[in-house]
């Protein structure tokens, strides 16, 4: 019975003190203090971005790279943070591009094989990798939910939930960014009937 009250109890005690974390950090960078504010920073967001990594990677030893190397932009880019969105924001942000950057390049090694295979038994035009490059001349909001809908093979309601984005959104995104595909590919004249397929179905 006290299960809910005691969940949004616990729900508001967490968001009070990541606003006060958040506020120090802020004020701490204000005042110059970049290493204390980095150390403030780490230690709030340390467990929040590895999980977020791991929800996009599905895997611990990416996650765990991918986090270091968020906190590393970070580390570069707190001189930048001018508080024109949320704290939280801003450093979930980088860590989504981040974990982006790897999910691409995971495909472009899963993909390797396949142009192996390609070369060895056809003069067919490696398409893997030509939709990998097509894919990354999208624009960088399609390209992300490209990458987790159909690269990942996640759900709209968790490329949603990853990129923190209505499903409307998410949908809206995908459909505008299979006509750019579309009309890419057939620009290159390099219109498999699959892929075709693929891009012009939910």
């Amino acid at each position: 019975m006290f299960q809910p009250a005691l969940k949004l109890i616990e729900r508001s005690e967490r968001s009070k003190a990541r606003m006060a974390a958040d506020e120090e950090i802020t004020a701490l960078l204000a005042s110059g203090c970049r290493t204390e504010a980095f150390e403030t920073l780490l230690a709030a967001y340390q467990d929040k971005v590895f999980r977020l990594s791991y929800s996009m990677l599905g895997d611990r030893a990416q996650a765990e790279d991918a986090a270091q190397e968020s906190f590393l932009r970070i580390w570069k880019s707190m001189d930048r943070y001018r508080g024109d969105s949320a704290l939280g924001t801003w450093i979930f942000s980088i860590a989504r591009n981040v974990c982006l950057t790897a999910i691409s390049k995971r495909a472009a090694r899963r993909s390797a094989p396949i142009e192996e295979a390609e070369r060895s038994t056809s003069d067919a035009p490696d398409r893997q990798r030509d939709i990998l490059r097509l894919v990354a001349e999208l624009p960088k909001n399609y390209r992300a939910v490209v990458m987790l809908f159909y690269m990942e093979d996640r759900s709209y309601e968790e490329v949603a939930r990853l990129l923190d984005l209505p499903v409307g959104t998410v949908k809206t995104h995908l459909h505008r960014a299979r006509n750019q595909l579309a009309t890419m590919i057939q620009e290159a004249d390099q219109c498999p009937t699959n892929l075709t397929n693929s891009l012009t179905n939910d």
